[in-house]
């Protein structure tokens, strides 16, 4: 909790106590040169990432986190075209030894028969800010999915002044350009024409900061 404030940090559960995990799989924690190839049998619900060969287990969501995340999947599902699908927290491989789970990820149909999905089959990515993961988010993350040629991503901040949405989209040498920030009522055309209400996300969060009971 950050100055008594409920909504400004995560919790840093993980999905999967440390004691349900077997020897060998504590053992990848420890290690920093780690590809794909080694987690593949990592138990389905261990909320993880690869990045650069070391697998970082990462703290489970606030609801209002989830809740963002799962308005922003349903906002983006409303004109979505059947040959695509949405996603939450689906594992893209970006390279041999990183494996992202962005909060929300659309696909095309043709890649979906696999996991981690491939990059050329995902024309967006979204991520959620939280306290934990801001710095990374903005940074690491937005350089990885450039370069893996994701075309759009988007970025939901709760830890704003109001909920904020920027969209990113790939420029002709590969590097995001910010198309938009807003906190208002917005509808974006790509990947397809996509409305978001970001001021009632903001009053929702709000509303939870005052009733929410604070964690302790």
């Amino acid at each position: 909790m950050v100055n008594g404030d409920p909504l400004q940090e995560e919790s840093m559960t993980v999905s999967v106590p440390f004691a349900a995990l077997y020897p060998a799989e504590l053992d990848l924690l420890r290690r920093d040169d780690l590809t794909v190839d080694d987690i593949v049998n990592l138990p389905e619900d261990l909320h993880y990432e690869l990045i650069d060969g070391r697998l970082v287990l990462t703290p489970l969501a606030l609801p209002i986190h989830q809740f963002l995340s799962s308005e922003t999947a349903y906002a983006i599902r409303e004109h979505c075209p059947d040959n695509f699908l949405i996603s939450v927290e689906q594992a893209i491989l970006m390279d041999r030894i990183t494996e992202l789970r962005p909060d929300v990820v659309v696909i095309r149909e043709e890649g979906a028969g696999r996991s981690p999905v491939l990059p050329v089959d995902v024309p967006l990515v979204v991520e959620v800010i939280s306290q934990s993961s801001k710095h990374k988010d903005r940074d690491f993350k937005m350089h990885m999915y450039a370069h893996a040629g994701i075309p759009s991503y988007w970025i939901i901040d709760p830890l704003a002044e109001r909920v904020t949405f920027t969209q990113f989209c790939l420029d002709a040498v590969g590097v995001y350009q910010a198309r938009l920030q807003t906190d208002d009522i917005v509808t974006v055309d790509q990947p397809w024409e996509v409305t978001l209400d970001l001021p009632a996300s903001t009053r929702k969060r709000d509303r939870l900061r005052r009733v929410a009971r604070p964690d302790t």
